[in-house]
């Protein structure tokens, strides 16, 4: 693998793990509602069955969308449902004025109806996390890496690691992260808005597929889009880091 070619996937993981950390806040503080009303031995333990379940739906949902990611119809619902992610989140805040809210999540009272609802969170956060990653990777040049399934090994490798550590964040790092949403709470609308961005680029890559042919088959790689695409991904970051300002302690 070349210089400018492991630079690129660098920094494509570099985008990835940041991405997974202000989303895996936002879900840590989900799970942290479901399981509050437990004793404390019992939170401990519905975390560990619920991150030996994240591990799960992350290699599962990775190793069927691998096998599937040539099929332009789940690309197109990919590309739909982050889109959905990203304009229903800025529906509720900005119009309804509601953010998503783990205060809305009612915890169940038994523990392991309690580890189920972490289960279940677990696979919608998987679902999100591996379309998100699948879509900032596809675009990657080819590797000499074998391939798993239809993907590239090295596009494969990256939304590996990326899943893995965004589990890592989530578990054990994401107070860090609620700490800092709470500071600069438009860091969580920016991520939602990259989501969405990220959304886009599926769409194109979807639009581009050969069956479709809306646009040229190797646009997506084309140096304009790419240029295009993370210029625009940098911009909403800066904007989001620099518009968040802090919040006072009241």
């Amino acid at each position: 693998m070349n210089t400018a070619l492991l630079l690129e996937y660098a920094w494509v993981l570099l985008v990835l793990i940041g991405l997974e950390g202000i989303l895996a806040a936002d879900n840590a503080v989900v799970l942290a509602m479901i399981i509050r009303h437990l004793p404390e031995q019992q939170r401990k333990k519905a975390l560990f069955y619920g991150l030996a379940g994240a591990f799960i739906f992350r290699f599962a949902s990775l190793f069927l969308i691998s096998y599937l990611i040539d099929v332009w119809q789940i690309q197109a619902i990919g590309a739909i449902y982050l889109l959905y992610l990203s304009l229903h989140y800025i529906w509720r805040k900005f119009i309804l004025h509601k953010t998503k809210s783990a205060k809305s999540v009612k915890a169940p009272a038994g523990f392991w109806k309690t580890v189920l609802k972490v289960e279940l969170a677990d696979f919608a956060f998987a679902v999100d996390s591996i379309l998100a990653a699948v879509a900032l990777a596809m675009t990657l040049p080819e590797t000499a890496l074998p391939t798993i399934g239809q993907m590239d090994g090295g596009q494969f490798i990256v939304i590996l690691i990326g899943g893995i550590v965004g589990i890592i964040i989530m578990r054990f790092a994401a107070s860090k992260f609620v700490n800092l949403l709470e500071k600069r709470p438009n860091l969580e609308t920016g991520a939602y808005i990259i989501v969405g961005w990220v959304g886009v680029k599926l769409l194109v890559f979807t639009i581009s597929h050969p069956d479709l042919a809306i646009l040229p088959e190797h646009f997506p790689e084309s140096t304009p889009w790419k240029i295009v695409f993370w210029s625009v991904l940098v911009l909403i970051i800066l904007i989001s880091w620099f518009t968040s300002g802090t919040k006072k302690n009241e």
